[in-house]
């Protein structure tokens, strides 16, 4: 053996990392026993420290006071929704509130399905030792890329489909069941929504306890118009229900952002609000108390939802056992002059 093959240093935890396909602190989570690290991802990194000959003893050591000290919040969302849309804004400022103090950094990063490679590849590489995942479509193949790497996870807001990545959520359900409740508690007969995108749990979750509501008051659940979390959608959808029910008199509106293009769509169809129709909103953000007529919403604690979800996942990161694998938030009833 040459003298500068004796000098040579043993595999590094980058190698490691590299070859099982994780990153750096997933190496290190499953050197050190700690849970929320996937089967595979457990499994490739004992194969590659077999493969390389890596001691584990070298590899806690080396990783010690090495973790990046950032978590990454990641928004499935064009980067125009997400500066326009009061929601994102209050979601980070609960993630920077709970963070304060901390010395951990944030990453904000937009995801489209064109870059969710390069998205991975670039969380795996030892930049972020966590991620929030905010505004999932569908079921979105970021979850589980995320999941099988071995990077912590907490999603904002409930997954569609199964999945064991924790999530923190607001209680979307019984604020649509409220909503319904106070439109049918007003005498309203001919009660229409309009809902938000199908391929989100949370337009599904408001739909169906709003349709609950209705149901308990014996009120038709006929009327449906989905939008997707803009204005522009939100009149759309209000022209939709009204060519299909002219003499409808009340509507519950699944984000306060919809409700303003529906209150344009209503004020340029000449109704009166409230007297002719009764409007609900959902959120409760500063769009709300703004509108006209002001309006009255569900409220959700948008800044409560990013603390929530940043305490979920910086408990993960600590190893903190016992935690809930998800958390729902109350919603209560803001009344104002629309309903």
């Amino acid at each position: 053996m040459t003298e500068t093959a004796k000098r040579r240093p043993g595999p590094r935890i980058e190698e490691v990392a590299r070859v099982a396909g994780v990153s750096k602190s997933t190496v290190s989570r499953v050197i050190n026993g700690e849970p929320y690290v996937s089967t595979k991802a457990r499994e490739a990194v004992h194969a590659a420290i077999a493969q390389l000959g890596y001691s584990p003893n070298q590899a806690a050591r080396a990783l010690a006071g090495h973790r990046a000290n950032a978590i990454a919040l990641v928004v499935s969302e064009p980067t125009g929704r997400v500066l326009s849309d009061p929601f994102f804004a209050g979601v980070l400022r609960g993630v920077h509130s709970e963070l304060a103090g901390r010395h951990v950094q944030l990453l904000l990063m937009m995801s489209q399905p064109s870059d969710t490679g390069d998205l991975v590849a670039y969380l795996a590489s030892g930049h972020a030792d966590g991620a929030l995942l905010v505004s999932l479509h569908g079921e979105d193949p970021l979850v589980p890329m995320l999941h099988e790497m071995g990077l912590p996870v907490v999603v904002g807001g409930r997954p569609l489909g199964s999945t064991s990545v924790p999530f923190v959520d607001s209680d979307n359900f019984t604020g649509g069941l409220e909503a319904a409740r106070h439109l049918v508690s007003l005498g309203r007969t001919r009660i229409g929504t309009v809902a938000g995108p199908k391929d989100m749990a949370v337009g599904a979750d408001r739909l169906s306890g709003f349709r609950r509501g209705l149901s308990e008051g014996k009120v038709a659940t006929d009327l449906v118009a989905h939008a997707d979390f803009t204005p522009e959608s939100g009149a759309r959808a209000m022209a939709e229900l009204l060519d299909q029910a002219p003499d409808l008199d009340a509507v519950f509106v699944a984000a306060d952002i919809m409700a303003l293009g529906a209150l344009q769509t209503l004020h340029a169809r000449a109704k009166r609000i409230p007297e002719d129709v009764a409007v609900i909103g959902f959120d409760d953000s500063v769009l709300a108390a703004t509108a006209t007529p002001p309006l009255t919403t569900i409220r959700q604690d948008v800044e409560e939802l990013g603390r929530t979800m940043t305490w979920r996942l910086l408990a993960e990161l600590a190893g903190e056992e016992g935690l809930p694998p998800s958390l729902l938030l109350p919603t209560s009833l803001v009344r104002r002059a629309s309903a």
